[in-house]
């Protein structure tokens, strides 16, 4: 009986998960790139921010090229005020997110390539709005864990 009910445990999924094993189980529904072959980095400006990613192996040129796909795709809909991807993955209710969204005609977004990846800065008209951006990447180092680090 104790072997039987041992398994039955075995059985049952995990209630409960971190914030870092959800983005990390969520992430491919959003990014098509392998987040463990690249690293996010998060740089806070006076104005905003730059978030860049780049892969760790130099000459993984898919990746790179996925890095870039994705993440110009993500400029574009950040200029529209669409902040979906980051919503599914992260949540509604994460820092920043609805400051951005609200007021995305009063953030610049631009897009460019790095050697190894590609970069999307961020910067509002107002302290209240790179305050904002500072809250959203804090949230992303926060729930990217190991793949995300400050620069």
């Amino acid at each position: 009986m104790a072997a039987g009910f041992a398994a039955a445990l075995g059985a049952v999924p995990a209630l409960s998960q971190t914030k870092q094993e959800h983005v990390h189980a969520m992430a491919q529904t959003v990014m098509p790139f392998d987040l463990s072959k690249t690293v996010h980095f998060f740089k806070m400006t006076d104005t905003g921010g730059v978030q860049s990613v780049v892969v760790k192996d130099t000459y993984d040129k898919d990746q790179i090229r996925l890095v870039r796909r994705h993440l110009q795709h993500e400029a574009k809909a950040f200029e529209r005020g669409d902040y979906a991807d980051p919503m599914s993955l992260h949540g509604k209710s994460m820092p920043g997110l609805s400051e951005l969204a609200t007021h995305h005609q009063e953030i610049a977004v631009s897009y460019s390539e790095l050697p190894l990846g590609a970069a999307i800065t961020f910067e509002g008209r107002d302290r209240h709005l790179a305050t904002a951006i500072h809250r959203w990447f804090g949230a992303q180092l926060s729930e990217h864990g190991s793949d995300a680090r400050p620069e």
